[in-house]
């Protein structure tokens, strides 16, 4: 792709970031140049967060229903796996399992809360009471 060709869509990631692309000058040689975006990439990007948020939406269901717990609804908001989880809060996957399960979860101690709210960058009070963003 040419330096000229880059597309340049307006996006919602618009004045948040831009995409760096290699472009061949007109010399033939690779450089970079960023873009600010280009239509494809930004319907892929809104149908992959519509996608979470309707995951998030259903977890949430399951939370109210009480057979999981806040940490799973958490899980799907936050697209975090156990693995990514361990390594944030340092509980071991199978102990998150058991977090993950109500009648464990209203166990936890204030101290293992807050290993939780601070790997979903939220409060404790917003782990234990969860809803989606309006």
């Amino acid at each position: 792709m040419k330096k000229n060709e880059v597309p340049q869509d307006n996006s919602f990631l618009k004045g948040y970031t831009r995409d760096v692309c290699y472009v061949k000058n007109e010399s033939g040689e690779y450089e970079t140049t960023l873009s600010t975006g280009w239509d494809v990439k930004h319907e892929a990007l809104v149908a992959t967060w519509n996608e979470i948020e309707e995951k998030a939406r259903q977890a949430l269901g399951l939370v109210e229903k009480g057979l999981k717990s806040p940490i799973y609804f958490y899980m799907e908001l936050k697209v975090m796996d156990l693995s990514l989880l361990k390594s944030y809060t340092g509980f071991r996957k199978c102990v998150i399992k058991k977090h993950i399960k109500p009648e464990k979860f209203n166990k936890l101690s204030e101290q293992q809360l807050k290993k939780y709210a601070e790997a979903f960058d939220i409060t404790i009070d917003e782990l234990k009471t969860p809803q989606l963003s309006k």
